[in-house]
């Protein structure tokens, strides 16, 4: 069994280069690079490589750097995600959960869904509709709608969609309808 080399030594410019690699490939909040190199630190301060308190030092100042050059931008990284996650068929309370658990202030996720509001007439039945076609519920089932009924009103209740918004989704007479609606 091969031997894990022990960790470099973690430096500010070593974890500017890991936050930057983090970013090419992922969009991130603040929080997600924080907890990335946190990682990071951790796995050199249990190998001995640097204490855990400098490493936090360190940390902080790179999430500086990144905000001040306009890499990390916590509110640009909501309004984006919150966007996707709709289009997916996400509930609002499912988007402000999920970006609360990617460590995005409240104040940002309440301006990125203020701007969905803003966007859409209801984006909220869209988000019902767009997740009602992808899993083929309602009036996107091919089978008995009738005998599919409660499950796919539980679906879009266990996805954070209010009941009568469900109702209204699964109860449509046909796709067409939903269509003129979202």
């Amino acid at each position: 069994m091969a031997r894990r080399q022990p960790p470099k030594p973690v430096t500010e410019a070593s974890l500017h280069q890991a936050a930057l690699r983090y970013l090419e490939r992922f969009a991130a909040s603040g929080e997600m690079i924080r907890r990335v190199l946190a990682r990071r630190v951790e796995r050199a301060a249990r190998a001995g490589v640097v204490e855990r308190a400098a490493g936090a030092r360190l940390i902080e100042r790179v999430l500086t750097r990144l905000a001040t050059a306009r890499l990390v931008d916590d509110g640009g990284f909501a309004a984006v995600r919150a966007q996707s996650l709709q289009r997916r068929g996400g509930s609002t309370r499912a988007i402000r959960a999920r970006l609360a658990a990617q460590g995005v202030a409240r104040d940002a996720i309440d301006a990125a869904l203020a701007a969905r509001r803003a966007e859409a007439a209801d984006p909220e039945l869209d988000a019902a509709v767009a997740l009602a076609r992808r899993r083929r519920l309602g009036p996107f089932r091919a089978g008995d709608r009738a005998a599919h009924r409660q499950r796919d009103l539980g679906v879009l209740a266990r996805a954070g969609f209010e009941g009568a918004v469900a109702r209204r989704v699964i109860d449509a007479p046909d796709a067409a309808s939903l269509d003129d609606l979202a």
